[in-house]
């Protein structure tokens, strides 16, 4: 680095104190302003991402609404096109104690307050950059020395001396930001606090979905175990009639030994149900900022629930501007972006500016009386001549811009295919609860007809039986269907990135 003075006389050049009868403060200033104002930023200037061109999801065209069945939730969805998502779309599923639990884990959630904590932190960081980097630096400063001089080392003769020397002086510092360096170094710092404000975003979306999904799972857990108790109860009741007939001689004894087996399986079944259950409480309330052994965990039921009938589909071109991950990507590259222009900016001519005023005297009386007077000023000019590693920084910076485009590009195109996933899902869960709706319905019609047969004596009292067990099989797998129609219902919201309204308020900092 070769530095080469700008000209403010031989004596300031020098750094050296002399006093004077004024400071050239139009000078200095005249220059700070035209640092501040003048130069343009070199790297390119950051242009957001074209938005996908496609106009749909899937190859398919979306139908008009799902298939519906005669059941609970087996109402037909329909798709809206166009329509945006609300902020607080969690409402549409229609559960105050799930409003009341989401609302709670807003306030007490670990996670969210991990986020807004980082986020504050860039917002300071950003703050004391941008005051380092857009406005001069001024420094005032006060100090006494004693110094001991001997007229020797000056080639003169005579004693040593010893004295003290008091100063007072307000110095400026300022870097002129010839490239533009500075600007994008801010420009980039601005970004990463874009990238914190979205990822609490995203955290806030991802919160509210796991504690529904977690919260609908509960309720098809508590659904599915009533129904797998009525199962082991009709077991048992089989069990019970058969060892009777083997008393009898009506039956070998062998025929207890499958429905034995079946029976001990199923309860096997139950255990592993309740263990979901216990740990989809425990989860909640890890979710919602309580301790597992002292939450306040409602008991969900799938009766609370009601499905949303009208999902709204924004248009690939508008999920780009809402997914919160697609806009920490964003910002991930914008700043990017501006780290090449920094780079770029560093193969470029810097120049500093200073100056300062004060006083120095011998006694603390006169430090601020006539002829005490001293200022200085400095104009420094540094351009690089050889310096390899600005060359390889440069181009780091541009393979670390290239790697930030492809992985916003990676981020759209999964997300993309979330949504395109869920909408599919959709369709087919619509189906697939319309067949079972009907598989349950022939069950329990199966029930009625051994129920007359057996008071006719047409059919036996273990005949009865398996159908009640198919019955509530049937009756497991309608549940598990009905919720998966509600919990692909809060994927799509997910995917959608949920409420804009909530990510513009965050964005404000509010």
């Amino acid at each position: 680095m070769e530095a080469t003075d700008l000209g403010f006389g031989e004596e300031a050049a020098q750094g050296r104190s002399t006093r004077s009868r004024g400071l050239p403060t139009r000078t200095f200033t005249s220059l700070v302003l035209a640092g501040l104002v003048a130069g343009c930023a070199v790297g390119p200037d950051f242009t957001r991402p074209a938005p996908p061109e496609t106009s749909r999801y899937t190859v398919a065209p979306l139908p008009a609404q799902t298939a519906s069945a005669s059941t609970p939730f087996g109402d037909a969805q329909q798709f809206r096109l166009g329509e945006d998502v609300d902020a607080q779309w969690w409402k549409k599923l229609g559960a105050p104690r799930l409003d009341s639990l989401i609302e709670k884990a807003f306030e007490s959630s670990p996670t969210l307050a991990a986020a807004r904590a980082t986020l504050r932190q860039a917002q300071e960081l950003h703050s004391a950059q941008a005051g380092a980097t857009l406005y001069p630096q001024i420094d005032a400063s006060l100090g006494a020395q004693r110094q001991r001089m001997s007229p020797s080392a000056l080639g003169q003769s005579g004693n040593a001396r010893e004295f003290s020397l008091y100063n007072a002086s307000v110095g400026v510092h300022y870097r002129f930001d010839l490239a533009g360096g500075n600007r994008r170094a801010l420009e980039a710092l601005t970004a990463r606090t874009d990238y914190r404000r979205h990822e609490l975003a995203a955290v806030r979306l991802t919160l509210a979905a796991n504690i529904t999904a977690t919260a609908i799972v509960r309720a098809r857990l508590a659904s599915q175990i009533s129904a797998t108790q009525a199962m082991i109860g009709a077991q048992e009741e089989q069990i019970k009639v058969t060892r009777e007939r083997v008393r009898l001689g009506q039956a070998a004894p062998d025929e207890l030994l499958p429905l034995q087996t079946q029976a001990e399986q199923t309860r096997a079944g139950l255990s592993l149900l309740r263990k979901q259950l216990d740990q989809s409480e425990h989860l909640l309330a890890t979710l919602s900022g309580q301790a597992p052994g002292s939450a306040e965990v409602p008991g969900f039921t799938l009766d609370e629930f009601k499905l949303p009938v009208d999902l709204p589909v924004m248009l690939p071109s508008e999920l780009v501007r809402r997914r919160p991950d697609i806009q920490a990507a964003e910002a991930l590259l914008h700043a990017a972006n501006a780290d090449y222009g920094v780079a770029v900016a560093k193969l470029y001519p810097q120049i500093n500016l200073s100056a300062s005023l004060g006083s120095q005297a011998l006694t603390t009386g006169a430090l601020f009386g006539g002829g005490s007077a001293v200022w200085s000023a400095l104009g420094q000019l540094t351009q690089p001549l050889f310096n390899p590693g600005l060359p390889a920084e440069k181009r780091a910076s541009l393979a670390a811009l290239d790697a930030a485009a492809a992985n916003y590009q990676g981020v759209v195109l999964d997300a993309l295919r979330s949504v395109a996933d869920t909408l599919r899902a959709l369709d087919h869960d619509a189906q697939s609860l319309a067949s079972l709706a009907a598989a349950d319905t022939y069950a329990q019609s199966s029930v009625e007809s051994v129920k007359r047969q057996y008071a006719l004596g047409a059919a036996n009292y273990t005949q009865l039986l398996l159908a009640q067990q198919q019955a509530q099989q049937s009756r497991i797998g309608l549940v598990a269907a009905q919720a998966q129609r509600l919990a692909d219902s809060v994927a799509l919201y997910q995917s959608l990135g949920g409420g804009h309204e909530i990510a513009e308020k965050i964005a404000e900092g509010k």
